[in-house]
């Protein structure tokens, strides 16, 4: 389960809508609890690194703004949580690319914006094997 306020979650549904029609990106930071609950402390937008081109339906971070978000996590004693986009026009699901890009363990956030306006908000995380995404549970504060 990932646990974000309604701040957090309101702060990606913006940046889909301000990036529509492309796809917006961003990591997600927190901590871990003891039963394994991730709590989403905050959130880092990143400027989409795809093409222009390709923006529309794909969406990449750079190693080097991960590897910031990973340093700014450290300084306030947080972790990686996941990672967020948007997708416009289509079902806030998992694509075949997302699972191919994925890693196991981290929360995807994806936030479907339709005609400039976000929608459904859902969390994934991909299986060790990486054959599947199964949903995660979002409990908002």
């Amino acid at each position: 389960m990932i646990i974000l306020s309604r701040d957090r979650e309101d702060a990606i549904r913006r940046e889909g809508e301000r990036a529509y029609p492309n796809e917006c990106c961003g990591i997600i930071l927190g901590r871990i609890t003891d039963d394994n609950n991730r709590v989403a402390e905050d959130i880092i937008p990143i400027e989409n690194a795809r093409e222009a081109g390709e923006q529309y339906h794909r969406f990449r971070i750079e190693p080097e703004d991960l590897m910031k978000a990973e340093l700014a996590a450290r300084k306030r004693k947080l972790d990686v949580l996941g990672f967020y986009h948007s997708h416009p026009d289509h079902p806030a699901k998992p694509s075949d690319y997302d699972k191919e890009h994925a890693l196991p363990y981290y929360s995807y956030i994806i936030t479907a914006v339709d005609k400039g306006k976000a929608g459904d908000f859902t969390s994934w995380e991909l299986k060790a094997d990486r054959s599947e995404f199964v949903q995660e549970h979002i409990k908002r504060l």
